[in-house]
C-alpha cells in the first residue's frame, strides 16, 4: 500500500513499500529501535528493552532477547518475506524457547550471558541497564529480576515473529496458537518506506487481540491479597509461607528487632532486607514471591553488594548448611543461595540475620 508525504500541503510524493534488503539490517533496526514492535497494542504502558542480539542457544542464535518493565522475557525472530524459511519461523522460535529453557535455566548463567551483550552495546551491566532504562529503585529492580528468573525457570516466554511482510496463513496460525495453547506468540509486520533521509515504518501486530484463559494455576497478576498469596503456594508449604508472612509483620511492627534488618510485604512478594548502613546496597535480601501468577518453590537469598558477599555466604553456610555460590563476575547482583520452602525453619532464618547483625560494625 503506497503512502503520500507532503510538506505544508504541497509537493505530494507517493512512496511505495520497499524491502529491508538484508535480514541483518532488519535485526539491527529492531535492536536499536525496539519501540517499532507495537507491544503498546497489547498493553498501553509496555516498553521493550532489547538486551541481546544473536543470543546463543543449543538450537542456534535467537535474533533478539528483550524484557519489559514487568520482567517478561521476549524472544524475537526476524525473517524477510523472501526467505524460504519463513514457513517454519513459528517452529523455529518455539525451538529456541525450548532450548533456552532446557539448557540455560540457571538464572545467574543467563544473566552473565546477557551481560556480555549489554556491556558491548551499552558499556554497563545488564542489571544497570534494566535499572536505568525503566527508572527502577533497588527494590523494584529486584522484583523485575525475580520475575525474569521465574519466567526462565518456567520457560514462560513471549514470542515475537517479525517480518517485512506476512502472509495470511501465518497470521492465522499465530492467532490460532494464541487461542488454543498456553503460548503467547505475536506476529509483527513492518511496512518499510524511505523518503530522502527519512525511514518510515508502519507496524502491525497479530495475535494481540486474542484473550486467553488457559486454566493454569494462576492468581491475579495485579493485586493479590494475603490469603491469595498463601493459597498460591503448594499446600504442603502453605504453613511455612504463613509463618514467613508473620515474621515479616513482626519485624515491620518492631516486635523483632535486629540491627540492619527490615522487612516488607508487597502484594506479590515478602522481602527481608539486611544492610550494613543506610547508604549502601543490600548485603542480603531474602525473598519469596508470586510473580506472573506463579508461586516460587524456594526462599531465595540475593546479594547485590559484592563487598559483603563473603560475610553473607558464610552466615548462610554456617547457620543453614546449604550450598552457596559466588556472584558471576561483572554482574554485581544475583542469587547466592536457595532454600527449599519445605525445609525452611523460621528460627534458623532469624539466626542468619542475627549472625549478620552481630558483625555489623566489624
Amino acid at each position: 500500500m503506497p503512502i503520500i508525504v507532503s510538506q505544508n500541503g504541497k509537493n505530494a510524493t507517493k512512496l511505495d513499500k520497499i524491502s529491508f534488503g538484508l535480514e541483518n539490517k532488519l535485526q539491527a533496526y529492531i535492536y536499536d529501535n525496539p519501540e517499532s514492535i507495537p507491544l503498546y497494542d497489547i498493553k498501553d504502558d509496555i516498553r521493550l528493552l532489547i538486551l541481546a542480539r544473536e543470543f546463543g542457544t543449543t538450537s542456534g542464535p535467537i535474533d533478539a532477547v528483550g524484557i519489559d518493565g514487568d520482567g517478561q522475557l521476549y524472544l524475537v525472530e526476524t525473517k524477510l518475506y523472501k526467505n524460504p524459511d519463513k514457513r517454519t519461523v513459528v517452529a523455529q522460535v518455539l525451538d529456541y524457547g525450548a532450548s533456552l529453557w532446557k539448557s540455560l535455566n540457571d538464572f545467574d548463567d543467563f544473566l552473565l550471558q546477557l551481560n556480555g551483550h549489554v556491556q558491548k552495546k551499552f558499556g554497563m551491566s545488564a542489571t544497570e541497564k534494566i535499572k536505568t532504562f525503566f527508572g527502577l529503585d533497588d527494590e523494584r529492580l529486584q522484583n523485575v529480576l525475580e520475575q525474569m528468573k521465574l519466567n526462565l525457570d518456567e520457560g514462560n516466554f513471549k514470542f515475537v515473529v517479525l517480518m517485512d511482510s506476512m502472509e495470511d496463513r501465518l497470521k492465522d496460525l499465530i492467532v490460532y496458537m494464541n487461542q488454543n495453547s498456553k503460548f503467547d506468540i505475536y506476529g509483527v509486520e513492518l511496512e518499510y518506506y524511505q523518503h530522502d533521509s527519512f525511514e518510515i515504518l508502519i507496524p502491525k501486530i497479530y495475535g494481540a487481540q486474542v484473550k486467553k484463559d488457559v486454566g493454569s494455576k494462576r492468581v491475579s497478576s495485579t493485586v493479590i491479597s494475603d490469603e491469595e498469596f498463601i493459597q498460591a503456594f503448594d499446600q504442603p508449604v502453605q504453613p511455612v509461607v504463613q509463618r514467613i508472612m508473620q515474621l515479616s509483620a513482626d519485624i515491620s511492627a518492631g516486635g523483632i528487632s535486629i540491627q540492619g534488618l527490615s522487612s516488607r510485604k508487597t502484594p506479590k512478594n515478602i522481602n527481608f532486607y539486611f544492610t550494613y548502613s543506610d547508604q549502601e546496597k543490600n548485603a542480603l535480601t531474602a525473598t519469596i514471591g508470586v510473580n506472573g501468577g506463579i508461586a516460587g518453590k524456594t526462599l531465595d537469598f540475593w546479594c547485590n553488594n559484592p563487598e559483603r558477599l563473603r560475610r553473607v555466604t558464610t552466615a548462610i553456610q554456617e547457620v543453614l548448611g546449604i550450598e552457596t555460590k559466588q556472584l558471576p563476575d561483572g554482574t554485581g547482583y544475583g542469587i547466592v543461595a536457595k532454600w527449599n520452602l519445605n525445609e525452611v525453619e523460621i528460627n534458623q532464618l532469624i539466626q542468619v540475620f542475627e549472625t549478620l547483625g552481630n558483625n555489623l560494625n566489624t
